[in-house]
């Protein structure tokens, strides 16, 4: 394992974390970003959006936009994950998924929320700037760029998210434009 000294850069990057699985892996995102985690409730399809989206979701008033990360990563789905497990252990999963509401910035700069569905809520973690490392080149093919670094606590990996890249402008644009239809609506 390498022992670089992380760049200035990633000496930035310490903060609190909120930190969450998909699947056995542990992620994190910006404790500032975080607006609020809220239960999973019923998401209404939007329809021509990717697939990672999942639709969107009224809360209080307001039109927030649904994100599956494990869609957007490339996982398994979580019902997919949970085929042939007892009755026990899906209604176990089911009962600790959740929906964490972030700050996004789009392509004019405003801050917009963005629920995320995630398995589960770990903690939130102290990550120091020392303790995180630049995400390793994989080679063409494996894109990264979503991720703020990988942090190094308490024995563990997270992968830390920049959560502003986990969706590119053109998907934050058709966003807005579904979210205006809606509420026009």
């Amino acid at each position: 394992m390498s022992t670089a000294t992380p760049t200035p850069a990633a000496q930035d990057r310490g903060g609190k974390f909120l930190t969450f699985y998909l699947a056995d892996e542990e992620y994190g995102v910006e404790i500032l970003k975080v607006q609020e985690i809220i239960g999973m409730q019923p998401i209404t399809r939007v329809p021509r959006t990717p697939a990672f989206i999942r639709g969107v979701i009224n809360l209080r008033g307001k039109v927030i936009p649904i994100m599956d990360l494990r869609e957007r990563f490339g996982m398994e789905s979580a019902e997919a994950a949970l085929q042939g497990a007892s009755e026990a252990d899906v209604q176990a999963a089911e009962a600790v998924r959740c929906i964490i509401v972030v700050q996004v910035v789009n392509p004019a700069g405003q801050a917009v929320p963005v629920g995320i569905v995630v398995d589960r809520v770990s903690e939130v973690s102290s990550i120091g700037g020392g303790e995180i490392e630049d995400a390793p080149s994989f080679g063409s093919g494996v894109r990264t760029e979503y991720l703020l670094g990988l942090g190094k606590a308490q024995g563990r990996v997270k992968l830390l998210l920049d959560i502003d890249r986990v969706l590119a402008a053109d998907e934050l644009e058709q966003l807005a434009e579904s979210e205006s239809v809606d509420a026009a609506a």
